[in-house]
């Protein structure tokens, strides 16, 4: 399946494909590598060498690599620029089912921003956080940095941050919303893709296989990186899978998407070795068995996060299901994902009550 960008990302896309040339070998004021931790971060963003000038922006420099996912984790609305820092003379691991390998050294960075209006996201963009993934060689660590509101500076909060922002959605509504930037050790809530390791989510092939408007053209991003000598192993993307893009009917079907949209949002815990193995449930875009999805699932560790409800996913009843039950709620002792949000996704939802809606109970049933 081949899957196009939906219209908020092709509009990041474009926005990025106006950037300087990217280059992928370059030296920042901060060497990750020798980066001692919390105690040793720079308070500027800007002393880590990632973008031009004050970073405003968003324009990388040399030797940092945008890119985007197909399908992307929800973050109350937010928009999302990302980008990805390799060592000198250093390659990223290709692996066909998980996180590729990065090398010690290895920044990720992701921004998070809100347009003035939704519709038209490139117009008017506030700059809210820029989150650091720094790979050390005892794992990884997350630090926030918040922009002001001037934005010509973003600072580190290591103890986070509370924004009021406003904005009109996407049906001409007028939003106000107290942003959460997550303390650095909340990143672990996220990152935490094991009991003991921490890692970044969405850069797999799956969710990586598809184009990106570079400054020299639209180019798909495997084949990019591995031209560009930041990748290696990667096979040809016509061999590799590419996820469909979870609120685009044309790119697959309701299951599929819904099943993309629970793998980015909910099973970097909700796999075999994550911090929510506890419930039985695996959430991964590989699992088939009804039951690990939930289906006739009873809760093993949810609390009153069942809401009385007795199963997991109770096939074309959405409302008796404790999966959609939790993606409603918003109150902390309830709500799925815990950490993320603070907002009810109500795009996401309505495809997730489709999804359930439509399954029928006997082939369901297969694998319970």
């Amino acid at each position: 399946m081949t899957a196009g960008p939906n219209p908020v990302f092709r509009s990041v896309a474009t926005v990025l494909s106006a950037l300087a040339v990217v280059g992928l070998l370059a030296g920042c004021r901060v060497d990750p590598a020798e980066f001692a931790g919390l105690a040793d971060a720079p308070e500027d963003l800007a002393a880590w060498g990632l973008f031009e000038g004050d970073g405003s922006s968003q324009e990388p420099v040399e030797g940092v690599i945008p890119y985007d996912l197909i399908s992307p984790l929800f973050s109350d609305y937010a928009l999302k620029l990302r980008f990805v820092k390799l060592p000198p003379a250093t390659k990223a691991t290709y692996s066909p089912d998980e996180v590729f390998g990065f090398p010690v050294g290895t920044v990720i960075a992701k921004t998070f921003a809100y347009p003035a209006d939704l519709r038209r996201p490139d117009e008017d963009v506030r700059l809210l956080e820029t989150r650091l993934l720094i790979h050390q060689a005892e794992g990884w660590i997350g630090l926030p940095y918040v922009w002001n509101e001037e934005q010509t500076e973003a600072r580190l909060k290591i103890a986070g941050a509370w924004l009021d922002t406003d904005w009109i959605d996407f049906d001409g509504t007028e939003r106000r919303h107290t942003y959460l930037v997550p303390n650095a050790n909340q990143c672990k809530g996220c990152h935490r893709v094991t009991e003991d390791t921490v890692k970044p989510i969405g850069l797999k092939a799956r969710y990586l296989n598809r184009e990106f408007s570079y400054p020299t053209g639209p180019e798909n991003q495997l084949a990019h990186w591995s031209v560009h000598d930041a990748l290696d192993g990667a096979p040809s993307p016509l061999e590799v899978e590419a996820v469909p893009i979870w609120d685009d009917p044309t790119s697959g079907s309701v299951e599929e998407r819904a099943r993309t949209y629970l793998e980015i949002n909910c099973a970097h815990c909700h796999n075999p070795g994550g911090p929510g193995r506890t419930t039985g449930l695996d959430l991964t875009w590989g699992e088939r068995l009804p039951r690990e999805l939930g289906v006739f699932k009873s809760p093993i560790a949810a609390g009153r996060g069942t809401g009385d409800r007795l199963f997991g996913i109770v096939p074309g009843r959405p409302d008796e299901s404790i999966l959609y039950y939790r993606l409603l709620s918003v109150d902390p002792g309830v709500m799925m994902p815990e950490l993320g949000r603070r907002l009810v996704h109500a795009e996401g939802n309505d495809l997730i009550r489709q999804w359930i809606e439509g399954m029928e109970l006997t082939n369901s049933a297969e694998g319970v």
